[in-house]
C-alpha cells in the first residue's frame, strides 16, 4: 500500500518514522509518501493561504496550490482521495477495511480554516473525521488513519494481535496482565495462569462483554443484537 500525505507541515509527520509503522516503511511493506503543498504553489512567496470570501476569521488554503500538488502526484486518478475534515464520516474499523481495498490512498491535510470548496469538489473523493472535535489541521488525523490503515497491512502486525482487540464483535479488549505476577500485592488473576486455555478464553470474553456494557454501553447493545440475531438463525 502507497500513502500520499499532503500537507503545509510536512516536518509534523516524524513520528511515522518511528516504531511499527518506521519499521513497516523501512522493510517496504508501506509506502508513506510526505509532500509540502508549498511546493506547488505559483506565488513566489510561497502563499497557500488567504483571506475567504464572504469575511469571517481566519485564513483559508488556496485552491491552485493544492490542485498543482495533486496532478503532479496523481495525474491518472489512481489514488483514492480523501480530505481530512471534522465534517467527514468519522472513522471506523469497519471503515479502514474498506480503505484497504485500494492500493493508493492520498490523504490531504486542511489547516487553518480549512480548504477552498472547489478544489475538494474537483479533486477529493471523500472526506473523513476523526471525531466530533476540532483540531487545528489534518495532520494529526492524517497520521491517525496511516496508523490506523499500517496494522492491517499483512505483515506489519501478526494476524493473532488483531484478532481480539477493541471493536472486534462490537466488544472492547479484555484486561491484559504481565510480570511480575504481584504488583503492588494485586496478583494476576488466577486463571491466566492456570494454562486451562478455555477457562482464559472464557474469562476473556466475559471480561469483554462487561467492560463494553459498563463503558461502552452503546457497543453493548451492539452486540446484543448481533447475538440475538446468531441466536435466531
Amino acid at each position: 500500500m502507497r500513502i500520499d500525505i499532503l500537507t503545509l507541515f510536512p516536518e509534523m509527520f516524524a513520528p511515522l518514522k518511528e516504531s511499527i509503522i518506521g519499521r513497516a516503511t523501512g522493510s517496504g511493506k508501506v509506502q508513506i509518501e510526505i509532500t509540502d503543498i508549498r511546493e506547488y504553489t505559483l506565488d513566489k512567496h510561497k502563499k497557500c493561504d488567504d483571506y475567504p470570501f464572504g469575511g469571517g476569521a481566519g485564513m483559508l488554503m488556496m485552491p491552485q496550490p493544492i490542485a498543482s500538488a495533486i496532478d503532479a502526484l496523481d495525474p491518472k486518478h489512481k489514488a483514492y482521495r480523501v480530505y481530512m475534515s471534522p465534517k467527514g464520516k468519522t472513522i471506523t474499523p469497519k471503515q479502514v477495511k474498506k480503505l484497504l481495498k485500494y492500493e493508493r490512498i492520498l490523504l490531504l491535510c486542511g489547516h487553518y480554516e480549512g480548504v477552498d470548496q472547489r478544489v475538494l469538489d474537483e479533486y477529493i473523493d471523500g472526506e473523513i473525521s476523526i471525531g466530533d472535535y476540532v483540531l487545528t489541521g489534518g495532520e494529526l488525523p492524517a497520521m491517525v488513519v496511516t496508523d490506523a490503515l499500517c496494522r492491517y497491512v499483512e505483515g506489519v502486525i501478526a494476524g493473532e494481535s488483531l484478532k481480539d482487540e477493541s471493536f472486534t464483535d462490537n466488544l472492547l479488549e479484555y484486561p491484559q496482565y504481565t510480570r511480575p505476577q504481584v504488583f503492588n500485592g494485586k496478583k494476576v488473576p488466577d486463571v491466566l495462569v492456570s494454562g486451562n486455555h478455555a477457562l482464559i478464553d472464557k474469562w476473556r470474553k466475559e471480561q469483554a462483554v462487561e467492560l463494553t456494557k459498563q463503558k461502552r454501553p452503546d457497543l453493548y447493545r451492539k452486540y446484543k443484537r448481533a447475538m440475538e440475531k446468531e441466536n435466531n438463525k
